[in-house]
């Protein structure tokens, strides 16, 4: 099986923007064998196809020396690191400040796998046994933070890490983050207050039925949306979880350095 030409490809521009980001060691290293883009290109089609590594098509690296360096960018946080950068980017091209100062924080269950079942957890919300993802985006829908759980924790034990993370990135910038009626609770506010950030409910309006586009609380669901675009992230298919955090931030680069196209050119 070859690739032909797949549209995960990473072009130039991209390329270029990430190398900095992703040379762990030099470029002309002796040891290595194959050069960093053939490697990220076939690791952008394992995010895209979300297929095996096994089932890499033959004209990529062999797979186990892709999956080898791609958990070495992710430990490293490689790709975390061009996602936070590729943000600031963003935000200024949108005549906005470099560091937000509100979030949006709210979280999805991935079905479990055999790889990932070790750690998984029942939903009973969703009737789902799986992981939870917890992202916290800012206005614009940029990923800031990812927290990984068995779906069986609750949305509200994980806001004080998720906004210690988010200050972290923003250089203790945000003040204020949206959540739904899951997150509510004196002791979750606290928690909240206790990294330094306001949480706001945003609630639902009473005596409503059917589909409600509530006010900020939609621009985490769109961020969900456009990772969905990548099928390694449908499910849970990762043994660790930092791999699947990984996966995360390597898909808001690539969504990242799309939008910005025109600024790299």
């Amino acid at each position: 099986m070859t690739r032909r030409g797949y549209p995960s490809d990473v072009d130039d521009d991209t390329y270029l923007f990430l190398l900095p980001y992703l040379l762990l060691s030099p470029e002309d290293a002796r040891q290595r064998k194959y050069s960093i883009r053939e490697v990220l290109n076939a690791l952008l089609w394992v995010a895209c196809t979300g297929a095996q590594w096994a089932y890499l098509p033959h004209d990529f690296p062999p797979a186990e020396t892709v999956r080898q360096q791609a958990h070495r960018w992710f430990e490293a946080g490689c790709f975390e690191n061009a996602a936070h950068d590729l943000r600031v980017l963003s935000r200024v091209e949108r005549s906005r400040n470099g560091e937000p100062t509100a979030i949006i924080i709210d979280s999805r269950t991935l079905q479990s796998t055999p790889e990932s079942g070790h750690r998984a957890g029942f939903d009973g919300a969703k009737k789902r046994k799986g992981t939870k993802v917890h992202l916290a985006v800012d206005t614009l829908g940029h990923l800031l933070a990812v927290l990984t759980t068995p779906a069986n924790e609750q949305d509200r034990a994980q806001v004080f890490d998720l906004c210690l993370e988010v200050q972290e990135a923003t250089g203790v910038n945000v003040e204020v983050a949206f959540v739904d009626q899951g997150y509510t609770g004196e002791q979750t506010a606290r928690q909240a207050t206790e990294a330094g950030v306001e949480l706001v409910v945003v609630k639902r309006p009473e005596a409503t039925k059917g589909f409600i586009l509530l006010p900020r609380r939609w621009v985490v669901e769109r961020s969900f949306a456009w990772l969905s675009r990548f099928r390694r992230l449908g499910r849970d298919l990762e043994r660790l979880p930092s791999t699947l955090v990984g996966f995360h931030f390597l898909a808001a680069c690539v969504l990242l350095c799309h939008n910005l196209k025109p600024l790299f050119a």
